[in-house]
């Protein structure tokens, strides 16, 4: 990293532990949300940029990586994961800079991620074949584990850092090299990372940086020299990258959409749930996966639910993400701000009613910032577009619910499934509908609760396979089966016997 002016700071690719500019000189600049100004300056990485970082990445999967114990493998990631804690609130900034979101969320998913490498690389060492018996006493059957390759690791802009962890970890446990294409919008603390991996002690071209847009993304997805593709976004993304990889036999993680429900029993402790809710849509601007966006309130507690949540709504403080006292900072694009006024409109169009918000606000000293008020529309029929697209802003529909049966019909009533929450007393309904309930995730009395262990994923067209826990470093992982003969008794199929 140089500076390219006294306010624009000036990222090349990292590539085998070196800076390394764009091959053909191209480059793209990201924004400051809150400003509206131009924030940094980076590499439009094309196919010979992504080229280079596989090879490199291939290059340390077959020689130094290689040549490490999965102990030391992992003592590395856990020495990573101290230098990301001690680089934390740097890291923060950087990101905060560049999509809007609280630095108080950007600090704390940066020194998470620490637990998320100790782990991991805790598990490096435990990763185990067994030994199948045979019929044949003479025969020794057993099954190793052994690291796919190249993992190609393409992460959005919302949580950058602690997404990026989320793959990269059981992908480096297994024993793989990464190539991470990091988001347009958030690109520069992926290089952060990478500094710290090697400052750290992984070798150089363990895990390779390069930024860009949908060319970068295509031609990454498309390499031959990647083996699975790891992608965390939209899920028009994530069905064009599994048809990439399909066409190729390359294999793929999904971590796609959602529009969760957020479900309020008559029952529930209400200051809690009141809390949850809020928390679920408007604490990062709606701007995560996991954002429970449809709220179904008991039709006995629906107008106290309602007004408690558009006066708690009405007082968010929108701000200056890098201040304390902020509430809520702005989305973190141009368009995306757009995609917030154009659905709530035509949502709005299509009979839902505007309870609070619904427009692009004014915060003062910061007005070129991208502030859209936090919205809370009832009334939407399960028809509205509303309804059933993910707005990926501060944007939380209200509908009420007579009883179990009608609200589990609501809540699946969508083709995503990646998480879901509901409120009740009642210790019954809370397993009985968690069954119920198609999510990868379902949360009781509490939302947005993730941890390292414990796996995370989406149903339906919310992805494929696994992040976090046991399961997901199997993803990275494939099974050799090797047969030994310790006999000398020759197996002649042509020869007779008597």
């Amino acid at each position: 990293m140089d500076t390219a002016t006294p306010d624009i700071r000036r990222f090349d690719n990292h590539i085998a532990g070196e800076r390394t500019p764009p091959a053909d000189g191209r480059r793209f600049t990201s924004m400051d949300p809150t400003t509206g100004k131009t924030w940094g300056e980076f590499a439009e990485s094309g196919r010979a940029d992504v080229d280079r970082a596989v090879r490199a990445a291939r290059a340390a999967f077959e020689g130094p990586w290689a040549r490490l114990s999965p102990t030391r493998r992992g003592r590395l990631m856990m020495a990573w994961g101290d230098r990301i804690a001690e680089h934390a609130e740097d890291i923060a900034a950087m990101e905060t800079r560049q999509n809007g979101k609280l630095i108080a969320e950007m600090r704390a998913q940066a020194k998470a991620v620490k637990d998320f490498l100790y782990y991991f690389g805790g598990l490096a060492d435990k990763v185990e074949g067994r030994v199948i018996p045979l019929e044949r006493a003479s025969v020794l059957n057993y099954t190793l584990r052994e690291p796919l390759g190249v993992v190609g690791v393409i992460v959005p802009w919302n949580s950058p850092t602690f997404l990026t962890i989320m793959s990269v970890a059981p992908a480096l446990a297994a024993g793989n090299t990464i190539v991470l294409k990091p988001s347009e919008v958030t690109s520069a603390s992926a290089f952060e990372l990478a500094r710290l991996a090697e400052e750290a002690g992984m070798p150089p071209g363990v895990l390779n940086v390069v930024t860009g847009g949908r060319e970068a993304g295509e031609a990454l997805v498309e390499h031959a020299g990647v083996a699975k593709i790891s992608f965390t976004g939209s899920e028009a993304g994530g069905k064009a990258i599994a048809a990439r990889c399909g066409a190729r036999l390359a294999g793929c993680t999904l971590e796609l959409g959602g529009k969760s429900p957020n479900i309020v029993f008559g029952d529930a402790n209400l200051d809690q749930a009141e809390a949850g809710v809020l928390a679920g849509i408007f604490a990062a601007a709606g701007q995560t996966c996991v954002a429970g966006s449809r709220a179904f309130l008991h039709e006995s507690i629906y107008d106290e639910m309602r007004e408690r949540l558009v006066a708690r709504a009405r007082a968010i403080r929108l701000g200056d993400p890098m201040r304390a006292e902020t509430q809520m900072g702005p989305v973190a694009t141009r368009a995306q701000l757009e995609k917030d006024r154009s659905m709530v409109e035509r949502a709005l169009g299509e009979g839902a009613k505007l309870a609070c918000g619904g427009r692009r606000a004014a915060v003062a000293g910061f007005e070129e910032g991208l502030f859209y008020e936090p919205t809370i529309l009832d009334e939407a029929a399960a028809a509205n577009s509303i309804m059933n697209e993910e707005v990926f802003g501060p944007v939380l529909c209200l509908a009420r619910f007579r009883d179990d049966d009608e609200v589990v019909r609501m809540a699946n009533a969508t083709r995503f499934g990646l998480a879901a929450g509901f409120w009740t007393r009642d210790v019954r309904r809370a397993h009985t509908l968690a069954k119920r309930l198609q999510a990868g995730t379902v949360w009781v009395n509490t939302y947005r609760a993730l941890t390292f262990n414990s796996p995370f994923g989406g149903y339906k067209a919310s992805g494929l396979g696994r992040a976090n826990g046991m399961e997901s470093i199997e993803q990275y992982l494939q099974t050799k089966s090797v047969w030994i003969e310790t006999s000398d008794e020759v197996q002649d199929p042509f020869v007779l016997r008597t």
